[in-house]
């Protein structure tokens, strides 16, 4: 059976992004449903998979980590607008298999891939 993981890391400070909300929704052609809302721990991962194995379909999804919530509890000085908020990453999930959808995250860049 297939299942969700995801990491965070804060690359301006070296370290894992830790207390921050990650909200995960299943996408269709008619609508955007929340399924989970969690928060990461010490080691930037969630305590479980953001989605189990019993959980698990085919599909696409869609992580929202709340980027600008952390960034203002870590000390990072505001701007107004903040340039990175919200950061949404959708992504299929095709075959039963374990997923991991890493986020790599500065104040003013982020990048993702498809880990292991």
């Amino acid at each position: 059976m297939g299942y969700l993981t995801t990491h965070v890391l804060d690359t301006a400070l070296g370290r894992p992004a830790a207390g921050l909300e990650i909200r995960l929704y299943r996408v269709t052609s008619q609508s955007r449903q929340k399924i989970v809302t969690m928060t990461t721990n010490e080691d930037g991962r969630t305590d479980s998979a953001i989605l189990p194995e019993g959980d698990f379909a085919q599909g696409t999804y869609e992580l929202v980590f709340n980027a600008g919530a952390y960034l203002d509890r870590v000390g990072v000085p505001p701007e107004d607008p903040r340039f990175l908020d919200e950061i949404p990453i959708r992504f299929g999930m095709s075959t039963d298999d374990h997923y991991h959808v890493p986020l790599l995250l500065s104040p003013f860049g982020y990048s993702t891939y498809r880990g292991s």
